[in-house]
């Protein structure tokens, strides 16, 4: 299709599209709910229209007094009963705030807004992994860690708590769960997503909006807030690697992988999903009325709120150049979709728009469609009734029984890479040397999105938390605990500034220890400033840990951050290695409940883990990739290499599978497979061990994937116990989208693979589906 003709769609037909589902609503209609948003709409001029589609920054509502923020009225009054604007965003400057400023913020901006225009403000916030954005609230594992889990309960009772101490807070609405999927390891926003699978994401994801939601999505219970998954989609994959950049994705791969894990989550209820920043085989997916509308709100039959991420729109005419200035930028992302614009800053976006309007270029019909979602969302919160809610109703706030859920989180999701010799759990009474510049850092634990935007500000306001070293002190005593770090980091700096390294105190150091726990990785980062050209460790880093080598002491390798850095040439030099991601504050805790023995690791790698720069793959590659299908003039140097597989990840027990069953050999589209299989801790500890069930589809008409995930289950069994696993799939879900763009389940063959046992299958009819979903 040209881009002119999906940008320009004439008004006529994009409403009539829009205006007709092609599919049963993804949430079940509420007749009073609808009785509700009409009568409000009916009364409502264009200009309150136009504000409940706006959203701005909280920056432009008040200014910073003596280091506190405080609401300026007049600013205020501008904003809602000149302009109408229905929503606000973000943490003023942006850092966390305390829960009475919060109440006072919020409840102030929603007396003004129920006085003015009698519809109440949704304040949202990014409460990305608890509640960032809140002082002395709870901050969970991040996503990444969530994913290496394969606990969907983490990921719903780590939503559940967010929601309701973000409630606490007054806030009803959060910029959460990202679902985009980390295909590519240079990408700055890895940790955010739940790796690099669409099942993982979709199961994690889906559990996340039922944790933030409820169970209806139609009233959310005080104690829940509604969700905006994002980035709708193909965000992760930019070809450059570098945040919001351009991404050239198949249809195939856009419909069964990207597509995926928005659909899942749309099913789970979701109320509210945004935008990608960037574009998807040149078109700017802010522009794109083929995803937005069709593929989204009609397909799926969704009666959510579409919002732009930050100043968005502005990009279809500053970086984009697909339209000529903001007015143009702000009619083609109307007409192609979006319901609500984050306009941080600029309020000309109201201007704007109402002579679009005037000018018959956005079709009132439109404006009404979006103020509908808008209106269905607030009367969903119950925000009407309810503008605030009360601190007080939220005892649990920042308390024991959540901060329990959050290290339990941390400890299920901390990876065991290596353990030669079984150097771990560590001995009691053995001399440690506590190193590198992730060792005695709260920033490096939480990652972005914590306290502030780029998570530079976590060690003046996680204090009361421990460090890595402060953890390993603790557990271990202090007496048998020494701290040089050889490289640190420089204080509140961008990730990759460093000081002056001091490697030959860590060496020295060295010397009167037994063992060396060497905590590299990364320093915090988010979106753009993350980007990197290097996926290298940093060289100060590489050359501590030879040094520390050279001593002959043993080494556990700690890996700290939320993306792969190359570390080929490190590797062999440990003994033990544990990727820990960003497990948040009370990660410094689970390391060393594990490096002990208290906790037995279960977590599995979910993403492939790259050995070289140059050799950047998924789990599910194509077949072709594979070195020993290259033959005569093509057999170049072809092999898959990786570090750490996706889903590898050691234990202090071992486990054996046997006995894996189907109860269906032949199959159709409609059937139902259960696989079964026995799984014996065959070790000496307890232990928890991921069953993760794969396909490989043995021909097809496309290149077939070298594996493909379909299913996982978490189970917990103890020295000699063996438990039957049982999974089950719909004979649907191995179709895949042919060239043509249609799903297709190909007659012929399959093999599952669960552990190290196989079984094949056979499909003994083609089904074709018409219906762009299964």
């Amino acid at each position: 299709m040209i881009l002119k003709k999906i940008l320009l769609i004439s008004t006529t037909v994009a409403m009539a599209a829009c205006s007709t589902q092609v599919a049963p609503p993804a949430i079940p209609k509420d007749s009073k709910i609808e009785q509700q948003v009409d009568s409000v709409l009916s009364k409502m001029t264009l200009d309150e229209k136009i504000g409940q589609m706006t959203e701005l920054a909280i920056d432009v509502l008040g200014d910073f007094e003596n280091g506190e923020f405080k609401l300026d009225d007049a600013k205020v009054h501008k904003a809602i009963a000149e302009f109408k604007v229905g929503s606000f965003l973000n943490a003023p400057g942006p850092v966390a705030q305390s829960r009475e400023k919060w109440q006072e913020i919020i409840g102030k901006i929603q007396a003004v807004s129920m006085k003015e225009i009698g519809i109440p403000c949704v304040y949202g916030l990014d409460q990305t992994h608890g509640t960032t954005y809140t002082l002395d609230g709870t901050l969970f594992p991040q996503n990444i860690n969530i994913a290496a889990s394969f606990n969907p309960d983490l990921a719903y009772e780590s939503a559940r708590i967010t929601a309701y101490e973000t409630r606490a807070a007054n806030c009803p609405w959060t910029y959460s769960p990202t679902v985009d999927m980390a295909r590519d390891p240079r990408w700055s926003r890895v940790w955010e997503s739940f790796g690099e699978d669409c099942l993982v994401n979709s199961v994690m994801g889906s559990s996340a909006v039922r944790g933030y939601q409820g169970d209806d999505p139609n009233h959310i219970p005080a104690d829940r807030i509604a969700t905006s998954v994002k980035h709708y989609m193909g965000y992760s994959m930019p070809r450059t690697g570098k945040d919001r950049t351009p991404a050239y994705i198949s249809e195939s791969d856009l419909r069964e992988k990207c597509f995926a894990p928005f659909k899942a989550c749309v099913e789970a209820g979701a109320l509210t999903i945004m935008a990608n920043s960037g574009s998807i085989n040149g078109v700017p997916v802010h522009a794109s009325y083929e995803l937005l509308t069709k593929w989204l709100k009609e397909d799926l039959g969704w009666d959510g709120i579409l919002i732009t991420d930050w100043a968005d729109i502005n990009n279809l005419y500053t970086r984009e150049h697909i339209a000529a200035n903001k007015k143009e930028a702000i009619q083609i992302a109307i007409n192609a979709g979006i319901d609500m614009a984050m306009e941080p800053y600029d309020l000309s976006f109201c201007t704007l728009l109402k002579e679009l309007v005037e000018e018959g270029k956005v079709p009132m019909s439109r404006i009404d469609d979006a103020v509908r979602r808008v209106l269905r969302l607030k009367f969903r919160l119950n925000l009407f009734e309810r503008p605030n809610t009360s601190s007080e109703d939220y005892p649990l706030f920042g308390g024991k029984e959540h901060a329990e859920l959050a290290l339990h989180a941390a400890e299920e999701s901390q990876i065991l890479l290596k353990n030669k010799d079984n150097i771990l759990p560590l001995v009691k009474g053995k001399k440690l040397l506590v190193t590198g510049p992730n060792a005695n850092s709260m920033r490096c634990l939480n990652g972005g999105w914590s306290y502030s935007w780029q998570g530079h500000l976590a060690d003046r306001f996680a204090e009361k938390y421990n460090t890595i070293y402060e953890a390993l002190s603790n557990k271990f005593g202090i007496e048998n605990v020494r701290l040089e770090q050889g490289v640190t980091y420089k204080p509140e700096g961008s990730y990759t500034e460093e000081n002056e390294p001091e490697i030959e105190k860590a060496v020295a150091a060295a010397r009167n220890v037994d063992i060396i726990i060497a905590c590299i990785g990364e320093n915090s980062y988010c979106e753009t400033p993350g980007n990197l050209s290097d996926l290298a460790i940093s060289a100060n880093q590489s050359k501590l840990v030879k040094a520390l080598a050279a001593t002959g002491k043993p080494i556990i390798l700690i890996i700290n951050g939320g993306r792969p850095r190359i570390i080929n040439d490190l590797e062999p030099l440990a003994k033990g290695i544990i990727n820990i991601l960003l497990p948040g504050n009370y990660g410094g805790d689970a390391l060393a409940n594990i490096l002990a023995g208290d906790v037995n690791p279960s977590g599995k790698m979910p993403y492939t883990y790259p050995r070289n720069q140059a050799e950047l793959t998924t789990y599910d590659y194509r077949v072709s990739e594979e070195m020993d299908k290259m033959e005569g003039a093509y057999d170049y140097d072809a092999v898959i290499s990786v570090q750490w597989p996706f889903g590898y990840g050691l234990s202090y027990t071992t486990f054996e599978y046997s006995n894996f069953q189907t109860n269906a050999a032949s199959f159709t589209a409609e059937d139902e497979l259960h696989f079964s299989i026995d799984v014996t801790n065959s070790g000496t500890r307890a232990g928890k061990e991921v069953v993760m069930l794969f396909s490989r589809d043995l021909v097809a008409s496309l290149t077939p994937e070298s594996r493909r995930l379909r299913a996982f289950d978490k189970v917990e069994l103890q020295p000699g116990e063996t438990k039957t696993v049982t999974m089950s799939i719909k004979g649907s879900d191995l179709a895949f989208v042919g060239a043509d763009g249609k799903w297709i389940l190909e007659q012929g063959d399959f093999r599952m693979q669960s552990g190290n046992q196989t079984v094949n299958i056979t499909c003994s009819k083609t089904h074709i589906w018409d219906t762009p979903n299964k």
